[in-house]
């Protein structure tokens, strides 16, 4: 059996074209595919958005406007490697522009949608081999909202 890729459908209450143009101006290399409209059939009112697809940095997906029966939570987030502190800087301004920041780079946006945005050096900083350094490093990363990469190496470093 062929399996055609896969997409990532997000369930929004109203605002999914809304929200799939938000986020086509956050990511470089994304584009808008096909966007569905409800008919006669219904369920929702002739005419209005069903879904849209949208593609982000690679990533399909599909917006869906179900209605207010389903939320987002935390159990899914969509992680943003970032090279370094200003992407970091870049997409937490964006993304967290009307939501909520959570701890450790974590954040909900103004759609409810989780996101963990964090440069890709933290990783082995908090993973170092050196218990010493990890723990000052993840002790460093678990007092921040968004990740400032300068104060975790300084703290990775003892400093």
């Amino acid at each position: 059996m062929a399996i055609d890729g896969f997409t990532t459908c997000l369930w929004f209450d109203g605002q999914a074209e809304e929200a799939a143009h938000h986020y086509l101006s956050i990511f470089k290399n994304s584009q808008l595919g096909d966007v569905v409209r409800y008919n006669e059939a219904g369920p929702g009112t002739p005419g209005e958005v069903m879904a849209v697809e949208f593609v982000l940095n690679g990533q399909k997906f599909m917006g869906l406007n179900g209605g207010p029966e389903f939320t987002f939570s935390e159990a899914v987030s969509f992680q943003v490697r970032c090279a370094d502190q200003e992407e970091v800087d870049y997409y937490w301004e964006k993304l967290a522009d009307g939501g909520q920041e959570g701890p450790c780079g974590w954040l909900k946006d103004k759609y409810g949608v989780s996101w963990q945005v964090f440069p890709t050096e933290l990783l082995a900083l908090v993973s170092d081999s050196d218990p010493a350094k990890a723990k000052r490093a993840t002790e460093a990363m678990l007092r921040m909202h968004k990740i400032d990469l300068a104060a975790v190496r300084s703290a990775h470093a003892g400093e």
